[in-house]
């Protein structure tokens, strides 16, 4: 019998492990509200999930419906998601719609909604209370925690044999928005305290919160306390069945200042407080909307914390940050937002306004889906059928990924045992891909390049008076990790190796003279 998912280290990189075997989540998550409706489910959802070659698809679970009345459960809408993935040969990785969502408590149960006293909210400054409850509220902590245990009990009562659900994230996009910290009577008394020992002994600082962390005071309080409460829910419903779990972050971003972005939520900026209180989280995810995603990946895949992708863009570009996300940072997960749409026609889909994409500093070419589709099917085909050797060569040298970063990369130079490689970029193109992949080298002079929108040289390593030149180039596939050649380019047609907007793969051998 297979050991339940878990997180355990593969060649010394943290890995997801399903029924024994390494795994990557190849994956979207679908829109808030979808997994609502079992009905909604079956006929706007899995059907348009079909041939995305995707293994696992993220979920939300909402709090408000599983708990109908207090300490009354009812799991018939976990239970038929779970049917339904197994019917669709899909993993799912749920979302817990607990006490907080993107900053608010807008899906905690309508008996906590309405007794603001015992469940009381974060203040601002003026003592404007918000909706969101406090992260300082005992008994509001007590009660999602035994929810959330609930929940994790059944999901064991009916999956762990088949281990249909791999991955839980718990709580969305945490933290304040609109104020630095929570100004409430009992954060006000909890923030002119002593910081607690713990944090003076990690930090070594003492004093009140303002005294040890000055101007990001406010932040760090409010980090302490939301993920004090992350770790006793996680931790609670790990006792029930300990699947491996994470918490998501709303970036940090401009104006950089807390409170335009959540306050206290899993931001690297905050990771060491987060790594303190909450060691029950195998790792801290970015949903990323922002232009610059190649190196919101590579902040979130430093120093152990495995990457893992809950929500991205799922414009076409996403195609190409896929193959970047394994292949230069080890990625777990890989997740578009809204996947369900990409099959739909894009005039009937609904989007955000620009006003309020804006507002939010999201990139509103993020939601444009045309050509999305048939891009990121091939990427995740790829990703999926190069897993063994993926897996060979991961973290050494021998694998090596690269990625268009701005409008002013034009490319890069990657250095293998004995020759040098240059990736040369393709201008932007709208609708299109950007220009990245990965390039495996099998040995000294054979070569597996995959990726999109760029050119592909070979050189003599310097100080060499030698030309390189391709002994063979094969167009093909992988298929379950073994190699299936196509045509074999020759003549005009191997004078330059040029990877078009459609994720490919060739296999190159090469000599010197």
């Amino acid at each position: 019998m297979s050991t339940m998912p878990h997180i355990k280290k593969y060649n010394d990189i943290p890995t997801l492990f399903v029924r024994d075997e390494p795994f990557i989540a190849l994956a979207g998550e679908i829109h808030n509200s979808s997994s609502s409706d079992l009905e909604y489910m079956e006929k706007q959802v899995w059907p348009n999930l079909k041939t995305l070659n995707m293994n696992s698809v993220i979920v939300p679970v909402y709090w408000e419906l599983i708990e109908p009345e207090e300490n009354q459960f009812d799991f018939t809408l976990v239970e038929g998601l779970i049917t339904q993935a197994r019917e669709n040969n899909m993993h799912l990785i749920f979302l817990w719609f607990g006490l907080w969502k993107n900053s608010e408590s807008m899906y905690v149960p309508h008996w906590m909604k309405k007794d603001t006293r015992t469940y009381f909210r974060a203040c601002k400054p003026s003592g404007e209370a918000i909706n969101t409850i406090s992260p300082l509220c005992e008994a509001a902590i007590e009660k999602d925690a035994n929810a959330f245990y609930h929940l994790m009990k059944f999901i064991k009562s009916i999956d762990s044999e088949e281990y249909t659900v791999i991955v839980m994230q718990v709580e969305n996009e945490i933290g304040l928005l609109g104020t630095d910290r929570d100004y409430s009577i009992s954060a006000n008394k909890a923030f002119s305290q002593e910081i607690p020992q713990c944090v003076a002994e990690e930090f070594q600082v003492s004093g009140t919160w303002e005294e040890a962390f000055g101007y990001d005071a406010g932040e760090y309080f409010m980090a302490y306390y939301f993920s004090s409460a992350v770790e006793r829910i996680t931790n609670e419903g790990q006792k029930a069945y300990p699947l491996p779990c994470y918490a998501n972050s709303w970036l940090e971003q401009f104006p950089w200042r807390a409170g335009t972005y959540p306050s206290g939520g899993p931001v690297m900026k905050m990771r060491k407080m987060w790594n303190l209180m909450a060691p029950s989280l195998f790792c801290l995810a970015p949903d990323i909307y922002v232009p610059y995603v190649p190196d919101v990946m590579d902040e979130y895949s430093q120093d152990g914390n495995p990457l893992f992708i809950p929500e991205v863009r799922k414009d076409a570009v996403s195609a190409t940050y896929a193959l970047y996300a394994v292949g230069g940072c080890n990625a777990i997960c890989y997740a578009p937002f809204g996947i369900e749409e990409l099959l739909m026609n894009p005039e009937s889909i609904d989007k955000p306004p620009v006003e309020i994409m804006l507002s939010l500093n999201i990139d509103p070419s993020a939601f444009e889906i045309e050509g999305s589709a048939a891009y990121l099917a091939k990427s995740y085909s790829i990703i999926e059928n190069i897993k063994p050797i993926y897996f060979k060569y991961r973290g050494t040298s021998h694998l090596q990924s690269y990625v268009k970063r701005n409008e002013h990369d034009f490319g890069r130079f990657l250095h293998f045992d004995a020759y040098d490689i240059l990736v040369s970029y393709s201008p932007k193109a709208p609708n299109k891909p950007t220009s990245g992949g990965l390039i495996i080298e099998l040995s000294e002079n054979e070569f597996v390049v995959i990726g999109t929108m760029t050119k592909v040289q070979f050189f003599s390593k310097r100080g060499k008076n030698t030309h390189v030149e391709l002994l063979r180039f094969e167009e093909g596939e992988f298929i379950k990790g073994e190699w299936k050649a196509g045509r074999v380019l020759n003549g005009d047609e191997k004078m330059m190796i040029q990877l078009k907007d459609m994720p490919s793969a060739y296999r190159i051998q090469v000599y010197e003279y």
